[in-house]
């Protein structure tokens, strides 16, 4: 599985793209950070996150987006830039009919530190400790958007094991139902019969055409 994490941001936006499967040691592919100039309007800002976006999606063709999800904070205005920021990978996802994960800041300092209230230099460490790198991805936009891909790699292996066992639970439970179901009609008339020794059916019975009258 290959992921493309994204930490919005309008001034700076984290890309990282991270590769492997749950219980296995994960790859970084790559990382970087897109920088828009705060003298641009808002959707000329938008736009070249965009076409970046669109380019890490063409050069390392993930199987997936996670993108961390915008809680309201006090600086309004710092937070409506990230929320637009945020739609733009969602509708590049879109677009490519790519899975789409939104993971909360705790869920993500969580699955990579052991503690949902990790400050970031941990992130950073762990980071750089669960990819092997040998230096520590730069500035911290870089490590969010690693630790969002290495989060949902890890939360989506988790998730396809309850998935399969509640398909397994279900299976199960219809096998039981089946088994402690009654009998038909027709099965119940055919035991009838044999039991009596009757070649007619009881009245109000369908017709086996199979025997005589």
């Amino acid at each position: 599985m290959r992921v493309l994490g994204v930490d919005p941001g309008l001034t700076r936006c984290g890309l990282g793209i991270v590769e492997g499967l749950p219980g296995r040691q994960l790859k970084m592919i790559a990382v970087g950070v897109v920088r828009t100039p705060v003298s641009d309007d808002p959707q000329e800002r938008l736009l070249t996150l965009q076409t970046e976006i669109d380019q890490w999606l063409s050069d390392y063709q993930p199987d997936a987006v996670a993108v961390e999800r915008v809680f309201a904070k006090a600086n309004i205005k710092g937070i409506m830039g990230t929320a637009q920021a945020s739609a733009v990978p969602m509708l590049a996802a879109a677009r490519l009919g790519l899975p789409l994960q939104l993971h909360t800041p705790t869920e993500v300092k969580a699955a990579v530190t052991g503690s949902g209230r990790a400050e970031k230099a941990q992130v950073t460490h762990m980071v750089t400790r669960i990819l092997k790198l040998e230096v520590a991805p730069k500035p911290a936009d870089a490590a969010d958007a690693l630790a969002l891909a290495i989060c949902h790699i890890w939360r989506s292996g988790g998730q396809a094991k309850i998935d399969q066992a509640v398909v397994s639970s279900k299976m199960q439970q219809a096998e039981r139902q089946a088994a402690a179901a009654p009998p038909n009609r027709l099965a119940q008339l055919h035991a009838q019969q044999r039991r009596t020794g009757s070649k007619r059916w009881p009245t109000g019975a369908g017709q086996d055409p199979r025997t005589p009258r």
